[in-house]
């Protein structure tokens, strides 16, 4: 056999398999054809139109597992459109007719350059073991038009859902928010439902363990098509005017039927004791770059190192806390180069935190990760490890730029090793921060962690936390320290 021959079989065998993947190419000289355009990620989960990915094949099938919204394109393969097209679908079930919702209903429109229209499919029950939903491509209004792709090996006229049983949780997405504690005023915060919910499950459910130390109002919104986080809104009912004292409540979610509480699952509402402080001291800017995504901050604690006690080093990515003007602590970082103040950005000048610059990891917070054995690394299970307003400063005098004391923000946070195993921790300490040479700050602190099943109680130790990595070796101490514990 001939080179040439044997070129000209594998062109038509690559053609053959290429074409019988997917025919889409626009413009081209083609029958124009209609079909189902569902593409899917390595992970499992949708490609949502309008993005694009050329290495991805349309599938005839899916899995679901989530309860949101699920998007599902339907591609015309033509050149642009002089006038509408319209294609009527059908939805068929081996479960309750119900417990989803098409929309558009039946009918789907394309015109212009607008090639691509998309089914949203809705879960409005929880449904039965192996329901599944088929959606059918059934006629269109131009006969000229092939329903399905142009091969019989990848039709795609075709599209089935599968509803496999799905995980239903929820966290708060924060944990922390201050208020003035001026009567009236109004603090608005989300609970997270990463695979969705159903509205009447959770319509009268209370979701909520309240421990309050002050009265106010709660509210939500309506549920309306979202089906991945509620806000609500918090009215305080009270004033609270004694600078003196730090006023607090506490909501804590709980699990109820068919609903876990996981990540994050206690809030702070919390009115500081109010000191005076001047924003241009602004120390948190000796220990933050915004400039730098990837800016550290190095510490050592005092802990246990195979039997001995030691001062370990950790490090974490550092970032300032962006507030609103309005803000007590709010000092001006950038006017973005423009005379328009609202897109001006504001930084507390006092707090700092910890936090991955992007994606869904952890960073090592205060060193946590050698406090514990086999924990996750996932902000899903560990969000505790990301602490993002963690120290607070307060300037001697009220304003010195060079030392003062610190506080660790007391909050609750979350580590576990799985979704089924984490645990609540408090944390809270304080101590002082100096320049103890030209541009170097130096915090010292004691951090204590408070879990009666991993710590029998509170533990504590020694920290001490640079703005450089270069820095003297701190003194060893003569007390004791804490060693691992397993989760």
């Amino acid at each position: 056999m001939t080179r040439i021959k044997i070129f000209s079989i594998l062109f038509t065998a690559l053609l053959y398999i290429s074409c019988s993947k997917d025919d889409y190419k626009i413009g081209s000289e083609i029958d124009p054809y209609l079909r189902f355009n569902f593409l899917v990620k390595s992970d499992n989960t949708p490609l949502e139109y309008p993005a694009v990915n050329g290495n991805l094949v349309p599938q005839s099938t899916y899995e679901n597992k989530a309860i949101k919204t699920l998007k599902v394109p339907v591609a015309l393969t033509t050149r642009a459109l002089k006038g509408t097209v319209t294609a009527n679908f059908s939805a068929e079930t081996n479960g309750a007719s119900d417990s989803f919702s098409l929309k558009p209903a039946n009918q789907l429109s394309f015109q212009g350059s607008k090639i691509t229209d998309t089914i949203f499919v809705s879960f409005d029950k929880r449904w039965t073991k192996d329901q599944s939903i088929t959606l059918k491509l059934e006629t269109v209004s131009d006969p000229d038009i092939h329903i399905g792709n142009l091969n019989t090996e990848y039709p795609n006229n075709t599209f089935k859902i599968d509803l496999t049983s799905v995980a239903t949780n929820y966290t708060f997405p924060v944990t922390q928010y201050n208020i003035k504690g001026e009567i009236g005023e109004k603090i608005d915060f989300k609970v997270n439902y990463p695979n969705g919910f159903f509205p009447e499950e959770i319509e009268n459910a209370e979701i909520f363990k309240f421990q309050n130390g002050f009265e106010y109002s709660l509210t939500h919104d309506d549920y309306g098509d979202n089906r991945t986080s509620v806000t609500y809104h918090l009215t305080l009912l009270e004033d609270l005017q004694n600078d003196d004292v730090r006023y607090e409540s506490k909501l804590t979610l709980i699990n109820i039927p068919n609903y876990t509480a996981t990540g994050n699952i206690n809030l702070t509402i919390a009115k500081p004791i109010k000191s005076e402080r001047e924003v241009q001291a602004y120390p948190a800017s000796k220990f933050t770059d915004p400039t730098n995504a990837f800016f550290l901050t190095y510490g050592e604690h005092w802990f246990n190192n195979n039997g001995n006690c030691a001062w370990m080093t950790f490090n974490a990515l550092t970032f300032p806390i962006i507030v609103t003007k309005d803000d007590p602590n709010a000092i001006l970082y950038s006017d973005r180069g423009t005379t328009n103040p609202n897109d001006d950005i504001y930084h507390d000048a006092f707090k700092i935190g910890f936090n991955v610059a992007s994606g869904t990891n952890t960073v090592n917070s205060f060193g946590l990760k050698r406090w514990f054995s086999n924990e996750s690394n996932s902000a899903a299970i560990s969000p505790g490890f990301n602490i993002t307003s963690a120290l607070e400063f307060f300037p001697a005098n009220g304003n010195s730029k060079t030392e003062g004391t610190v506080l660790v923000i007391p909050q609750d946070i979350t580590i576990g090793s799985s979704a089924t195993n984490t645990y609540q921790i408090a944390i809270s300490g304080e101590g002082t921060y100096k320049e103890i040479s030209n541009g170097l700050y130096e915090i010292s602190f004691e951090l204590k962690l408070t879990n009666d099943k991993l710590f029998g109680g509170t533990v504590s130790t020694q920290y001490r936390m640079y703005n450089s990595k270069t820095y003297p070796k701190p003194t060893a101490l003569s007390i004791d320290c804490p060693k691992e514990v397993t989760l």
